[in-house]
């Protein structure tokens, strides 16, 4: 079987538990995930599912208070796009609200690459 939008809103209720273990759950033993920032043409990139949950932390640790909102996805055979607000907080009080969306492609019914894209969008001032 192949992944459904009701997999990809499982997905995303997992980001916003912040809960990686259930994240790779969803995802292939050498998946990737291509973060929306990094020194590289793709970002920054992760590979295998140690590798993609630290990339995940990483983000939680920098917005402890992340959040995927409003999420939309669809599916097309082997590729599918989630779009989202993403928000979030950072320690000294910063925040980020920006338009993005992940496009995947799946394999034997699961995550093999999360590709994500978000609005480059300067910081908002602490509340």
């Amino acid at each position: 079987m192949g992944v459904t939008v009701a997999d990809l809103q499982a997905f995303a209720d997992a980001f916003n538990r912040h809960d990686a273990e259930a994240i790779v759950g969803f995802m292939t033993d050498d998946c990737v995930f291509e973060a929306s920032a990094g020194a590289d043409v793709c970002g920054t990139r992760y590979v295998g599912k140690q590798a993609v949950k630290a990339g995940f932390t990483d983000v939680w640790t920098t917005y402890p208070d992340a959040r995927w909102s409003a999420p939309r996805h669809f599916v097309a055979g082997d590729r599918g796009v989630s779009e989202w607000t993403f928000s979030g907080t950072r320690e000294d009080g910063t925040r980020v609200e920006v338009n993005g969306c992940d496009v995947f492609t799946f394999r034997d019914g699961k995550i093999a690459v999360k590709n994500s894209f978000r609005k480059n969008r300067p910081l908002l001032p602490a509340k």
